[in-house]
């Protein structure tokens, strides 16, 4: 699957048909998953292909919630939709409060580790993240000038292990050892 066009952020992926009648289940990033329920401008990608997508109606089902698609009408048209993904412009998102961040603003920033002798070193860049049940981990790989090809899981407590965000520079600045 290729990525979003410019602007827009994937929040959920589309799972098996549920039903007869063209219903699929959902599986919403959004925290909690019920939040998915509140945008109303979507975009379906698959194949690498992107097209807005009208929804006819999405509800809870279960532990899980369950859509609809408008056109989509069969178990064997919902099939072809299987592992698609849902995007929304990010400009609909809400707006954070200062020092919060969405997760997909977090991809590809750099990661730099201050170590105790005030050097600072390139870890790598954000791959992903993570929930835990205790707290969220961003996950570092390699890149370009990274100090080694090692991938990293990095605790996200800020004032503890993640001292600062610079969105403008698209770095993260951490309290990790380098050989950790």
């Amino acid at each position: 699957m290729g990525e979003p066009d410019a602007g827009l952020v994937v929040l959920a992926r589309l799972g098996a048909p549920y039903g007869i009648k063209g219903w699929m289940r959902l599986w919403s990033d959004t925290s909690p998953p019920e939040n998915i329920l509140g945008y109303r401008h979507w975009y379906l990608g698959r194949n690498g292909n992107w097209q807005e997508q009208k929804l006819e109606e999405i509800r809870p089902h279960g532990r899980g919630l369950v859509v609809k698609l408008e056109g989509c009408n069969t178990p064997e048209a919902a099939r072809l939709y299987t592992n698609a993904v849902l995007a929304v412009p990010a400009a609909d998102m809400p707006e954070l409060d200062e020092g919060e961040y969405y997760w997909h603003e977090l991809l590809g920033m750099k990661v730099l580790a201050r170590q105790d002798s005030g050097e600072v070193l390139l870890l790598g860049c954000v791959h992903e993240l993570m929930e835990t049940g205790a707290n969220d981990v961003i996950v570092v790989r390699a890149c370009e000038g990274s100090i080694d090809r090692r991938e990293r899981l990095i605790p996200w407590l800020l004032d503890q292990v993640v001292l600062a965000v610079d969105a403008g520079a698209r770095e993260i600045l951490v309290d990790w050892a380098a050989d950790f």
